[in-house]
């Protein structure tokens, strides 16, 4: 009889954006757990690194790194067809990469929103389609697509990175009606604001969010772990975070793309706007 932790070894994860943050976190926990890994990123270096000491740490029988751009259209297929020509078979998906960028949306640049738009929908939507179409033929699977607390609400000077993660919680709640009758699970994770690289890379260091309390990526990622494994349709991670998600449900899209704005300013842009009203009174 095979043990438990013999059986968990006999599956394989893979997970996007795995170099940093949450992906990294959730490497950990799936090879604690036993579970092979299949680590994508563009970071080559940091996956190899990170690859090589979950290996040695847990004595993963297979560990494989894909170094991929998934802002390019073609990506989800060509990893796909890397993990099927590797004999691999997926039996969990996490769709962690993300991105966004900071600023009024007459101004930033349409070229990078649409690659975040790849990025940040078309790349996990690709994805799903691929490795779901096999987990339906096992009747067995289990998906992870990394939303947001601002799934539920617009957000302002982040409209494109918010719409993206709008379009995430509402596509992961479909596809678990879709398959209800089924042994397949799809989770939708919703973290708030979070101590990894997203604000640097989003240009929004000096935000209100970004130097307000921050979540730390290893109890997000545990959040998102335990919701998927139990099966649940959908997370809040943070207490905090719950209580907005709850609001949400109740203020008016007014009120709460006021709220997120607030957050999402420069706090040096208030200050100029705060002696600026006191200077015309």
């Amino acid at each position: 009889m095979r043990t438990m932790n013999e059986e968990k070894k006999e599956k394989t994860v893979l997970i996007t954006g795995a170099s940093n943050g949450f992906g990294m976190e959730f490497a950990k926990l799936f090879a604690r757990d036993g579970y092979n890994l299949v680590l994508v990123a563009r970071s080559t270096d940091r996956l190899k690194k990170l690859a090589y000491e979950l290996q040695d740490e847990y004595q993963l029988p297979h560990v494989c790194t894909i170094t991929s751009d998934l802002t390019r259209p073609e990506s989800a297929q060509e990893i796909y067809d890397a993990v099927r020509s590797s004999g691999i078979k997926v039996d969990v998906l996490v769709n962690n990469a993300g991105a966004g960028v900071h600023g009024f949306f007459h101004e930033t640049d349409l070229e990078r929103e649409q690659a975040i738009i790849q990025l940040n929908v078309n790349t996990p939507v690709a994805l799903t389609k691929l490795f779901l179409r096999d987990m339906k033929l096992r009747n067995e699977g289990k998906i992870l697509n990394v939303a947001s607390l601002v799934s539920f609400m617009p957000s302002p000077l982040m409209a494109i990175y918010g719409a993206t993660k709008a379009f995430v919680l509402s596509f992961s709640e479909a596809l678990t009606n879709e398959l209800q009758d089924t042994n397949i699970t799809v989770t939708a994770l919703c973290p708030g604001a979070s101590n990894t690289m997203f604000f640097r890379r989003a240009g929004a260091t000096d935000t209100r969010a970004a130097n307000g309390t921050l979540s730390e990526p290893a109890d997000v990622a545990l959040d998102g772990y335990n919701a998927l494994m139990s099966g649940e349709m959908r997370v809040v991670s943070g207490m905090m975070n719950k209580l907005q998600a709850s609001a949400s449900g109740v203020m008016s899209d007014s009120s709460l793309a006021a709220t997120m704005r607030h957050l999402m300013e420069e706090e040096t842009q208030q200050q100029e706007e705060r002696e600026t009203t006191h200077e015309q009174v």
